[in-house]
């Protein structure tokens, strides 16, 4: 008996437009090799707010705030051979985390 695997790709950046970009990217190699895949789903964003203040000899309410932001996606495909290896000649930028996890079905 043949049992399927299925890769789970999860992805962070802190750009989301290039995060997107590879997201799409992966799906069109999906689409391409016609295996099946639950599209692009988008995971809590997380958001990290610093405050520090300006000086030591200013008002009170002199403060600077910095915000980032760290975009997550997940896609779950069918893995065979030849779709994965296409996966992994896809481009990702420095600024990509990508984890991909295989999973029995």
């Amino acid at each position: 008996m043949f049992l399927a695997q299925k890769a789970r790709i999860k992805l962070s950046c802190t750009d989301f437009k290039q995060l997107n970009e590879i997201c799409s990217q992966i799906l069109e190699v999906a689409k391409r090799t016609g295996v099946k895949h639950s599209g692009v789903i988008p995971l809590p964003t997380k958001k990290m707010v610093i405050a520090c203040k300006k000086g030591s000899g200013l008002q009170r309410s002199a403060y600077e705030r910095w915000h980032m932001r760290v975009h997550k996606r997940l896609i779950d495909i069918e893995a065979d051979e030849r779709t994965m290896h296409r996966i992994m000649r896809v481009e990702i930028p420095e600024t990509v985390k990508v984890e991909i996890e295989l999973k029995e079905q």
